[in-house]
């Protein structure tokens, strides 16, 4: 029944809505030969905001004859990609198959975009995916998603400067401080990284570390608690860096924040995986300065990390061919040669959720600019870090809106970083309730 949709859920957690969405159609999960009744070939749309993905669908279409994919590229984004997706599957033509970040996979599933894949995704594929990648795609004990990557965070720093001026490399969040203050005696300009005032992913990231955990869900309720204890942690100590001068306060990505990365005026980065490969974009003479090292932890005896960015693909329940949608899904995931196709579209440090394709990803890249370090094998180590209890919201698109609305004032020094996380506990409220949701705050 391609087009039915569940704008409000009937139920009260969500287990209840997602049970709605497994008895709202027949499934219909095809023959998997890649042809169809009349022996056609089959065709499939698929859209995605990945760079690379053309050169991907283009190795699918030559290495095969069954199906042909269709892509288009869309932007990235709640006002690009993620609305034009939601208005096709409000229509009912959304298409076959879709990238869809992990922060925003639970408010697409509640919305009934994706098709149910646990039946669908064979036991051994499941084997080859990073369990916590997977674990994310998973809600209410179905999976929703095949995961493409996943990015522990990390902390990129200009070796150059810290051997400089003698600072360690910090290891422990205390240190990091300790070095904060040592790199500003040392150089009044510079300073140790950024507060990022569009970072609500990197502070979630940050709390995930800490073992925070700003949704779950607990018998027939949404539970949400983005000042609980771990958050509020982690929200002090970056208040201390700012209000004493000791991180820069800037939007990730912008002009300013890149200019002073260039000039060497900020000396290091957290940032997930994926962002090796944007700063060797970006940061062309950097080249032999950079290095990659653990985001610091909390307590070393006991490590653990969050990740920042990451993305999924799924099957929409529009798809008239969700077998051979997966068996798609599933090349890219998991086949050498698709990575290979991805690689060659440019320089991408993403790491796979499939950990028997580091090898391919090690040798596909030049990581001269970081003299020679194996940084996916690093990536590895991160990634088997990564805390499997943390759960994203209904609503990550509002919720990240109201979160950096207040960062910036806390930025302009009109407010709070805990203020600005409460706030936006309280402007997701009325999205979740109006999914007809039962929800509870901490």
């Amino acid at each position: 029944m391609p087009g039915q949709r569940l704008v409000h859920a009937s139920g009260t957690a969500l287990l209840a809505v997602l049970a709605l969405l497994l008895t709202s159609c027949s499934t219909d999960t095809g023959s998997g030969s890649g042809t169809a009744r009349d022996g056609r070939r089959i065709h499939l749309t698929f859209w995605s905001a990945l760079r690379g993905t053309q050169q991907v669908v283009d190795e699918y279409n030559r290495v095969q004859n069954r199906v042909r994919v269709d892509f288009q590229q869309v932007p990235s984004g709640a006002q690009g990609g993620y609305a034009k997706l939601s208005n096709a599957a409000r229509a009912g033509n959304a298409p076959d198959v879709a990238t869809i970040e992990y922060p925003q996979l639970p408010g697409f599933a509640i919305d009934g975009v994706p098709r149910d894949l646990t039946e669908l995704l064979p036991d051994p594929v499941r084997r080859k995916i990073l369990p916590q990648a997977l674990d994310l795609t998973t809600l209410a004990g179905h999976t929703y998603a095949v995961p493409v990557d996943i990015e522990p965070m990390l902390f990129f720093y200009r070796k150059d400067v810290f051997a400089q001026y003698g600072i360690p490399v910090p290891r422990t969040w205390a240190q990091f401080e300790s070095s904060a203050r040592a790199l500003k005696k040392a150089q009044p300009r510079a300073r140790i990284a950024s507060f990022f005032t569009n970072g609500s992913l990197h502070m979630a990231g940050f709390s995930w570390q800490a073992g925070g955990q700003w949704f779950r869900t607990s018998h027939d309720t949404w539970r949400i608690s983005m000042a609980d204890a771990p958050t509020r942690k982690v929200a002090a100590y970056w208040q201390r860096l700012v209000d004493q001068d000791l991180v820069r306060v800037e939007p990730v990505d912008s002009q300013q924040w890149r200019a002073h990365l260039r000039s060497g005026e900020t000396v290091g980065y957290t940032a997930g995986a994926w962002a090796a490969g944007s700063l060797m974009n970006s940061t062309p003479d950097g080249k032999g300065k950079w290095a990659i090292a653990p985001l610091p932890q909390w307590d070393p005896a006991e490590p653990s990390l969050g990740t920042q960015g990451g993305s999924t693909f799924v099957v929409t329940k529009d798809s008239d061919h969700p077998a051979q949608a997966l068996d798609f899904i599933t090349w890219m995931v998991t086949s050498p040669d698709a990575l290979r196709a991805k690689l060659s579209s440019g320089i991408s440090s993403a790491y796979p959720a499939v950990p028997s394709l580091v090898p391919v990803a090690r040798k596909e890249m030049d990581t001269s600019y970081y003299s020679g370090q194996d940084i996916f094998g690093l990536f590895q180590r991160q990634a088997a870090l990564i805390s499997p209890r943390w759960k994203w919201g209904p609503r990550m698109t509002s919720t990240i809106t109201s979160v950096e609305d207040g960062f910036a004032r806390a930025g302009a020094g009109s407010g709070t970083i805990i203020g600005a996380l409460r706030e936006g506990q309280r402007r997701t409220l009325p999205d979740l309730k109006s999914l007809g949701l039962s929800v509870t705050t901490h």
